[in-house]
């Protein structure tokens, strides 16, 4: 049974939440573990790929592309979405392969796509996602932040912040308790949606790119 979906079951709610890193693809898996709210594929990228990546960002300014994926079809329906992947093809083998990974890990038959750049920070305040559990890989530029669930106040989560940044909200204690994951990374962040975990979402932020530089982000969220 697909536990991220599932309905009719009520796991017992660990007391604490942890991250699972490693540089074997096998530990998204972990994923399923009660407590596990973050799992992490140290993927290394090949020199092809990131040669791609670097000329996307220096050659456009602009994509926001958000389709649905099938595992069979992706690399058919990432070239027909936009001709910026037309030229990439180590881009568009890796973002299939994390595409089939993906639907094949949690059953899905799609997986709604969004491949962005960014030149500033989409969710710059500390927060969760609702929803049971989003893929998220920065495949050029600075990657998202996260906090460990012993070190996040969640009472200054949302409104709980009075409209604070997060370094005057007291949501973490000091600059040390931030994490980073690394450009290439393969993350697997899970929600509130979760059947279990409803306290215990990974907290996470995107950082601001430098001036002048951005970031290449995709997500794979679920759709059926």
């Amino acid at each position: 049974m697909n536990r991220a979906l599932a309905t009719n079951e009520t796991p017992a709610i660990p007391a604490s939440r942890y991250a699972a890193i490693s540089p074997e693809p096998n530990i998204l898996t972990d994923i399923y573990r009660d407590e596990i709210n973050l799992s992490v594929w140290q993927c290394t990228l090949t020199q092809a790929l990131n040669s791609e990546v670097a000329d996307l960002l220096s050659s456009a300014s602009e994509l926001q592309l958000s389709i649905a994926v099938t595992p069979e079809h992706t690399k058919d329906e990432l070239r027909a979405a936009s001709t910026l992947l037309a030229d990439k093809p180590a881009l568009i083998e890796h973002l299939a392969m994390l595409v089939d990974m993906f639907c094949t890990l949690f059953e899905l038959k799609r997986a709604g796509l969004r491949l962005t750049i960014l030149n500033k920070a989409m969710c710059p305040k500390f927060h969760v996602d609702h929803i049971p559990c989003r893929l998220v890989s920065t495949l050029g530029g600075i990657a998202s932040q996260w906090l460990p669930h012993d070190k996040v106040d969640r009472s200054k989560l949302g409104v709980g912040s009075k409209g604070k940044k997060d370094h005057e909200s007291g949501i973490y204690s000091g600059r040390s308790d931030i994490q980073q994951l690394n450009t290439g990374d393969v993350a697997l962040l899970k929600g509130s949606g979760w059947l279990g975990n409803e306290d215990g979402a990974l907290v996470h932020r995107s950082p601001a790119p430098a001036a002048g530089e951005a970031r290449l982000l995709l997500t794979l969220d679920f759709i059926d």
